[in-house]
């Protein structure tokens, strides 16, 4: 009896998931390996940093989630290399997976632009690690603010920036700016949380540069308004432990995070193929590497265009490339002619910037405000994966919306200054 088809797939995001997903009934043995035993929602991952939401409200097991698909083995380990002329996988521990066609949707990681360095001082947000991370930085920076004498030294600390003006520092800044001005109200007794500085630091001249200029001037509004000061124009040129530099001016500030740039995961390079300037992988239209028809490339370690336009690496795109590879495999494995090149459907572009404040682009209909902001609630419940998660983010945010409580706020962890400092424990 021949032995079924081996389909590797790496990374369990949303292109991996989907992509086995959509191979449910296919006669394919398949093989879906990740270092992380869970898949994350990421859009929502900042709500866990700013203590919305607990990890589990946006994350849920992979073994748990294809419990019921028997075709599918789930690995938790660490790829380390690709060996396309063997074609096996090679783990972190030395052990090799042999594959009759694999699957790349390892995604990217943060991106300095040159300046590794500033990684220690200024994390980003791409993993549940991040996020817990982040969230326990920004709730001691208020406890650290508390407990200092010194007035410039209390400044420091309640001095917030997000460096890079896309989806997830406007996220951020709106985000943090709500708990700074309410959230915290009356509980502190020698600072006043509302006196925090929360800036969005933009080196282009508009945020949400993906969005049209009208929607754009609207997020800025709606940013100031609550508080947030937005800075396009002037990149960040030094990151430091105590603080930031734009331009010529050191502004001190405790906390400094990083939303301005991604690079693909470095698993690309061990492909022995040519790379895009941010590492990613230039695909046939098929979303296989020219020269290897039986390696697939998806997510945002891709770089593919639809329709001659870039697609752009958002969670829907992943999605649909996902999708797209399961179906180019099938018709393989069937003798049918392939489903064709991969179109990208935008089915739009969504933001939110805090409570009751959003903006939505869907090409002819834009809107923003409150409408704006329950679309956008509602779009993100329906995609999370499990009923639970529905149901708990959803309650969680109807708490917030009328309490602006936010209900995950338990510090955890060894103490900073016995750690040395946040950004290194």
């Amino acid at each position: 009896m021949q032995a079924a088809h081996h389909f590797v797939i790496v990374g369990g995001g949303f292109a991996g998931l989907w992509a086995t997903r959509a191979l449910a009934s296919a006669p394919v043995r398949i093989t879906l390996i990740d270092r992380h035993n869970h898949h994350l929602f990421q859009p929502l991952l900042y709500q866990v940093a700013t203590a919305g939401l607990s990890a589990p409200d946006i994350a849920a097991p992979l073994r748990h989630i294809l419990r019921k698909q028997a075709n599918v083995e789930v690995r938790l380990a660490e790829v380390a290399a690709i060996a396309p002329q063997e074609k096996h996988v090679v783990l972190a521990d030395g052990t090799t997976i042999a594959y009759d066609a694999l699957l790349l949707a390892t995604g990217a990681t943060h991106a300095y632009f040159g300046h590794d360095e500033w990684a220690r001082h200024a994390p980003g947000l791409k993993t549940l690690d991040d996020a817990l991370q982040l969230r326990r930085h920004l709730l001691l920076a208020f406890e650290r603010a508390e407990a200092e004498t010194d007035p410039g030294k209390r400044a420091a600390w309640l001095s917030f920036a997000i460096v890079g003006g896309g989806p997830t520092g406007v996220e951020l800044a709106g985000t943090l700016a709500e708990i700074a001005r309410h959230t915290l109200k009356n509980e502190f007794r020698r600072i006043d949380p509302s006196q925090a500085r929360v800036r969005l630091v933009e080196a282009g001249p508009r945020v949400l540069a993906s969005f049209p200029d009208t929607l754009s001037e609207k997020a800025r509004r709606q940013l100031e308004r609550l508080g947030v000061e937005v800075v396009t124009g002037t990149p960040v040129s030094d990151i430091t432990d105590e603080g930031y530099r734009l331009g010529e001016t050191f502004i001190p500030a405790k906390t400094v995070v990083w939303a301005a740039g991604v690079a693909a995961s470095p698993l690309a390079r061990t492909l022995g193929v040519s790379l895009d300037r941010a590492g990613r992988v230039p695909v046939q239209p098929d979303l296989s590497v020219a020269g290897h028809p039986d390696i697939f490339v998806a997510g945002d370690l891709a770089a593919v265009t639809s329709d001659g336009r870039p697609v752009p690496g958002v969670a829907p795109a992943a999605k649909q490339m996902g999708r797209h590879v399961a179906q180019v495999l099938r018709a393989r494995l069937d003798g049918r002619a392939s489903p064709g090149d991969f179109r990208y459907q935008d089915y739009g572009n969504l933001a939110t910037i805090g409570r009751m404040a959003a903006v939505v682009d869907f090409g002819r209909l834009k809107f923003s405000g409150l409408l704006a902001w329950w679309f956008w609630l509602t779009a993100h419940v329906f995609f999370l994966i499990g009923f639970r998660n529905r149901l708990v983010v959803l309650l969680n945010w109807c708490w917030a919306y009328w309490s602006y409580q936010r209900g995950a706020r338990i510090i955890l962890g060894k103490d900073e200054d016995q750690a040395g400092s946040t950004r290194q424990a």
